[in-house]
């Protein structure tokens, strides 16, 4: 496994436990270790992208979640989207967390044809 697999999925695991005391830290890197190894590697020119997507995509969520309290969100539907071409399972891992760290949406299946099947809470 190389260094920059294993910094990801530790970036990951913190930021989904937000906690940084030494018995997570040793339990994240169990877990880094324990993740199955995948050979594929995305270009240089993907992460950037995926980087853009993440500084894009916090302020988003800070714009959502605002306007869903101040306006009701009661309708809601599920439709495919389509991953983006020749994405690496690394990146499609990150592009459904993005989808889901926004608060109106959710994926709630990755289908093995190249689509998500995304929850939108919408106005009327």
């Amino acid at each position: 496994m190389n260094y920059f697999n294993l910094i990801l999925r530790l970036l990951i695991w913190f930021l989904l436990t937000a906690d940084l005391s030494v018995a997570n830290i040793i339990i994240g890197i169990g877990v880094t270790l324990l993740l199955p190894n995948t050979k594929a590697m995305a270009s240089l020119g993907d992460w950037l992208i995926v980087t853009w997507d993440v500084i894009v995509a916090i302020p988003r969520a800070y714009f959502e979640a605002i306007e869903m309290i101040i306006f009701p969100h009661r309708d809601e539907e599920i439709k495919p989207e389509k991953v983006k071409v020749r994405q690496t399972p690394g990146l499609i891992f990150l592009d459904i967390f993005l989808i889901t760290f926004t608060p109106k949406t959710i994926v709630v299946n990755y289908r093995q044809d190249g689509y998500y099947d995304v929850h939108w809470v919408k106005r009327k």
